[in-house]
């Protein structure tokens, strides 16, 4: 099983990956690390990023996944999968991809984002970010409210993936 954090920047996706990975004895892949270096400039420029520019990148992330599966493992991986389109190219990679959705209201966000250091993303794009968000329903996603603590919503999310 391949399951995607997802949501807007700022919204605990690499926090809360790397702990769920952790309690799952799973590897974690940020989809940070998978930006070409022309999205990374972007982001630090404060230019938002295109449906053309996240291609690629949602392309590597859609490979990884895919080969991931083919090889019988299991991993954690965070992306943001604004739109649907983005999460039906992530789904492609095999059945066994679930989305975990780390929902958040948009105050939350910029104060994380304000407090953030060392990231690439300018927090002037959080407004672009939202605009994106086509936010999964319940078919799609496990929605979880990221305001809560890192324990909360690890266990919530575990509990989630352990029913049928």
């Amino acid at each position: 099983m391949i399951v995607v954090v997802m949501g807007v920047s700022g919204a605990g996706k690499t926090t809360i990956g790397r702990a769920l990975a952790q309690a799952l004895g799973w590897p974690f892949y940020d989809g940070d690390d998978f930006h070409p270096p022309q999205n990374i400039e972007k982001m630090r420029q404060g230019i938002p990023l295109t449906d053309a520019d996240r291609l690629p990148w949602l392309e590597a992330l859609h490979a990884l996944m895919h080969q991931l599966l083919l090889s019988g493992q299991s991993a954690v991986v965070a992306c943001s999968a604004l739109k649907r389109s983005y999460r039906d190219l992530l789904r492609r990679a095999g059945p066994e991809v679930r989305f975990v959705y780390l929902a958040a209201d948009p105050e939350l966000i910029r104060r994380r984002l304000e407090a953030r250091r060392g990231h690439f993303f300018d927090p002037q794009l959080l407004q672009s970010q939202f605009e994106a968000l086509e936010a999964p329903d319940a078919e799609e996603a496990l929605t979880v409210a990221a305001d809560r603590s890192v324990d909360a919503l690890v266990s919530e999310i575990l509990a989630a993936l352990r029913q049928p």
